[in-house]
């Protein structure tokens, strides 16, 4: 059972856990992007059980009155093994949650994984129809080009401002340099992209900045937000936009909950005064 200090953060345990989650975050208009923990699975065995994991889950979505799609790590289903065993898994979970008729995004890590991720992300987007979703981030400077890449093409694109520690040479590291790049893809995407747009960001000043663009192109967009993550601002904004929130659940808690509270001031606060019973 997980603590109520983590609780915050993630949904519980179990499938069944999660999707009760989800159908409080329906009930306030908010959707939901399912994600089970886990990732940088070295060995084939783990990265099977959790592709088996998100089969059953897509099955699960389909069957309960929720409106909630997934996402999944490349790492967590075979990447860190060989990439035939990632593409096996991604293509055998993209097809149930085909069959199913429920969403399937697929997450972006660290540089060295870009490539092999939007080749699969291409290729599935395609044969799937639009089914299929992709991470791309603001931080890395090959992301204009990727962009370009990916206009044509159907499904959907997150934008994301970046979280992992690249080299300097291949990413901005000023956090106003990433915010300017930020604003330039969602210039970029609102003007070529056709919908499919996912902003994912909590900061404020982003998401004025791409309803503006909204207004101004009429192009379709949803907001993205982690779970336990200005909530109620998620709410406030579902009266008006498409808003998900990226829901994690599953065993392996602990080390999600510590990033999560490590990240940012607000949410180690709400930690220690968890922790003092205050």
């Amino acid at each position: 059972m997980i603590p109520p200090i983590a609780s915050r953060f993630v949904a519980g345990e179990t499938p069944a856990e999660a999707l009760d989650h989800v159908a409080e975050l329906n009930d306030g208009g908010v959707n939901a992007i399912v994600n089970l923990l886990g990732e940088h699975y070295h060995d084939r065995g783990p990265a099977d059980a959790d592709a088996d994991a998100y089969v059953d889950l897509v099955a699960d979505i389909a069957h309960s009155d929720v409106d909630a799609c997934i996402s999944v790590k490349p790492s967590q289903i075979g990447l860190g093994v060989e990439d035939a065993v990632f593409e096996e898994n991604i293509e055998r979970i993209a097809s149930a949650a085909d069959e199913h008729g429920v969403f399937c995004w697929i997450d972006m890590e660290d540089h060295e994984t870009t490539d092999v991720t939007l080749d699969a992300y291409e290729r599935l987007a395609t044969e799937y129809d639009g089914g299929v979703g992709v991470c791309v981030q603001a931080n890395l400077k090959r992301t204009r080009d990727d962009l370009e890449r990916l206009a044509p093409l159907p499904g959907k694109v997150r934008l994301v401002k970046g979280a992992y520690d690249e080299p300097r040479e291949l990413a901005y590291k000023k956090k106003e340099r990433v915010n300017e790049a930020y604003r330039e893809y969602l210039d970029y995407m609102f003007e070529h992209f056709e919908g499919g747009i996912a902003v994912g960001s909590h900061d404020p000043a982003m998401i004025d900045y791409a309803t503006d663009l909204h207004e101004e192109h009429g192009t379709e967009f949803e907001l993205q937000m982690l779970m336990g993550v200005r909530e109620d601002a998620q709410f406030d904004l579902a009266d008006d936009y498409e808003v998900y929130q990226y829901v994690p659940y599953g065993g392996k808690w602990f080390s999600y909950f510590y990033r999560r509270a490590m990240e940012r001031k607000e949410n180690l606060l709400f930690a220690l005064r968890a922790v003092l019973g205050r």
